[in-house]
């Protein structure tokens, strides 16, 4: 199943995550189809960037979205 999730990257005690769309049996940080975003919660103004178009596209076709994008991109 495709899964809408995010990944962690940078360094140590300063993550920053990009949403990505990837097989759900992968890991975490495994491989991945298409990057839709990215989410910065250390930057002052939690700064997130989302291609709302390509995330309604993949949930159109059946991927399932995880409960933290789900609450930051606003959907029900």
């Amino acid at each position: 199943m495709t899964m809408i999730r995010m990944t962690r990257m940078g360094r140590k005690k300063k993550p920053f995550y990009r949403i990505v769309v990837t097989d759900s049996r992968k890991r975490r940080d495994g491989g991945w189809i298409e990057v839709i975003g990215n989410y910065n919660p250390v930057s002052v103004n939690k700064e997130l960037n989302l291609d709302t178009e390509r995330l309604n596209y993949w949930v159109s076709v059946g991927a399932q979205v995880s409960p933290t994008v789900k609450r930051l991109a606003g959907l029900k």
